[in-house]
């Protein structure tokens, strides 16, 4: 049975996928207390192709950049699911970490990492509001334009 959140992503045309697995050595997620800390997520689309690949300020645009960011958000998410396996155990979004692959003179970062923002608040309403950081970065692992970590306040 889909829970509520889900039926949410789905009216947006969101369907999880599984989880991507880590490349590296690291765990995709750790639960401490009612505390969950979701690993960075990349914005590779479910098939394991980059969103948009390269430099915000450069090769890609706020626009392709933000659709990178709400693709991390969606993989995000797909790592909760693993977690608890129900996104309607999510109490609170409690915090962003945005990575920007930027050019030197980039200064739009908060725009590009409005499309995870946006799609949280989209799924978990008002427990979708989070705080917030975002970094411009000099490169991101395969040359990803945005990579998104998370903290979840979960039942």
């Amino acid at each position: 049975m889909v829970g509520t959140v889900e039926q949410k992503l789905a009216e947006q045309g969101i369907k999880l996928h599984e989880a991507p697995s880590p490349v590296a050595n690291y765990v995709p997620f750790v639960r401490t207390g009612n505390l969950l800390f979701v690993s960075g997520q990349v914005c590779f689309d479910p098939a394991g192709t980059l969103i948009a690949k390269g430099k915000l300020g450069a090769d890609v645009s706020i626009e392709q950049g933000a659709a990178a960011a709400r693709g991390c958000a969606v993989n995000l998410l797909a790592q909760v699911k693993a977690a608890l396996g129900d996104l309607d155990k999510v109490v609170r979004v409690v915090r962003l970490g945005g990575f920007i692959n930027s050019a030197p003179d980039f200064l739009d970062g908060p725009k590009v990492l409005n499309g995870a923002s946006d799609l949280m608040v989209a799924a978990f309403g008002d427990k979708g509001r989070h705080a917030r950081t975002t970094v411009g970065v000099a490169s991101l692992p395969a040359d990803a334009a945005v990579e998104v970590e998370a903290v979840f306040e979960v039942a």
